[in-house]
């Protein structure tokens, strides 16, 4: 429980203390470069392959089912102890374990790419989302190690560092994301302008440079713990095993299996309590359900309403970036000096408001200050909770299971916004396309989680005054 309460009653107040100095730490930028390689691939997946569809003749409907494909950022705790434990061969004596399967994911999704600039969705719906597919679960793969490796950067005591390097790291996700997003709506756009007739295609090649670039600079990031976290995992390997009796074959693969799979878990629940526990996965889960439906549509409400490609990346790229580089700084602040539960309760009002934003949108038509305000507040609010949230999660892991633990940690919100949110399409042509109608409802779905939320924070109270 510690861990927990030291979120709350003002642990990373470390932070405040050494002011600018934590984000200059060379630590950081390596952190802002591993949050570049995790977002980017949702580019990918998410506004140009969606756009990609709209355009290509697809429905709503379609697209936002082609959303499904997400689901695999949900499951990816299933294999990440085996991608915690398990060597790629060669790669790994080299580059060392958890860069060794981030590089591997990154060939595998540059390979994608360059398959998708051989076709189009018309002419094969089915090897397009194959393609995609397969490109999420290299994403998902990797971002276990990517979630490991930039926990493992800084050391478990420093909790104002570890806020920090939260920081850093959404503000990197969100610099893939929406600066890739900015960067491939653009090239589609001057492609399309240019009289190319697969545009998207060759924004594709353009994207796989991208790609390139980014693993040159992964290279220089270090690894740190790897030689504890193998001696440690190899203990526990040998006590199960110990417990079991014998050394035949069956009794090695259970016990590998046993701490490789079920020690992890039962670490987590050891460390913070089966009731904390419970509390925080119900939480993580419902979160930012809301959030989500509005987002799988959101580059298509843009369209039908009448921005342009090029509008979308200047005010909801372009600006959207700045915006959340400045609140991912200002969210670290606000998790210093109200609690990670009072921040999470006003990133959900925000997001909830956000959302009733792009309702007033939807009624008035294409207001472009109005577009530029819904995209400041909604990127506002998501990147507080982001980084509160990734803060948190980061704290609650024991070092020696990082990327299981925080790959169940992260899934279990993945979870709840993909496989509900896959249905955001069908829910707006059930609407027979009330955009506003659809936002009010996102809002709603907010409340569920807030109630939650507050219902925790009088529980962690009473928690911290306990240890108090």
């Amino acid at each position: 429980m510690a861990v927990v309460l030291r979120l709350e009653d003002g642990g990373i107040m470390e932070a405040s203390s050494k002011g600018l100095g934590l984000f200059l730490d060379v630590r950081m930028r390596r952190i802002f470069l591993l949050g570049i390689i995790s977002g980017f691939p949702w580019v990918l997946i998410g506004s140009a392959l969606s756009l990609w569809l709209k355009e290509d003749g697809l429905s709503r409907s379609a697209v936002g089912w082609a959303g499904l494909i997400f689901s695999v950022y949900s499951i990816n705790f299933l294999w990440a102890p085996l991608i915690d434990r398990l060597r790629v061969p060669f790669l790994t004596d080299k580059l060392g374990h958890r860069k060794a399967w981030i590089l591997t994911m990154q060939v595998i999704i540059l390979a994608g790419l360059l398959l998708w600039a051989t076709t189009a969705p018309s002419a094969n719906i089915v090897l397009v989302m194959a393609i995609g597919l397969a490109i999420a679960a290299c994403s998902a793969t990797q971002d276990i190690t990517i979630d490991a490796l930039r926990i493992e950067q800084i050391d478990r005591a420093e909790t104002g560092a570890m806020a920090a390097g939260a920081s850093m790291a959404v503000i990197g996700w969100w610099t893939g994301f929406k600066l890739g997003g900015m960067v491939a709506l653009l090239l589609a756009d001057k492609f399309e302008t240019m009289g190319i007739e697969n545009y998207w295609q060759m924004t594709f090649i353009v994207l796989g440079g991208v790609v390139v670039l980014t693993n040159l600079g992964l290279l220089l990031i270090p690894e740190t713990g790897t030689k504890e976290r193998i001696m440690a995992q190899n203990a526990a390997q040998d006590a199960l095993q110990e417990t079991l009796g014998g050394k035949s074959a069956l009794t090695l693969m259970l016990s590998f299996l046993g701490s490789t799979v079920v020690t992890p878990l039962l670490s987590f629940f050891r460390n913070n309590g089966l009731k904390i526990g419970l509390m925080l996965l119900c939480f993580i889960f419902l979160f930012k359900i809301g959030e989500a439906f509005m987002g799988k549509m959101s580059i298509i409400f843009y369209k039908e309403v009448g921005f342009s490609k090029s509008d979308i990346a200047i005010y909801s790229k372009g600006l959207g970036w700045v915006v959340t580089v400045v609140s991912s700084l200002l969210g670290a602040y606000v998790a210093v000096r109200s609690g990670v539960v009072r921040a999470l309760l006003l990133a959900g009002l925000f997001m909830a408001g956000t959302n009733l934003l792009f309702s007033v949108l939807a009624w008035t038509g294409k207001v472009e200050w109005l577009f530029a305000l819904a995209v400041v507040i909604d990127d506002l609010a998501a990147a507080i909770a982001t980084v509160v949230f990734v803060a948190f999660i980061s704290l609650l892991v024991d070092r020696n299971y990082t990327a299981t633990q925080y790959a169940l940690l992260a899934s279990i919100g993945t979870l709840g916004r993909t496989f509900l949110a896959s249905s955001s399409g069908a829910l707006v042509d059930w609407l027979n396309g009330d955009w506003g109608t659809f936002f009010i409802i996102t809002a709603v779905m907010v409340g569920p989680s807030l109630a939650l939320l507050w219902w925790m924070r009088g529980t962690l109270t009473s928690l911290d005054r306990k240890k108090g």
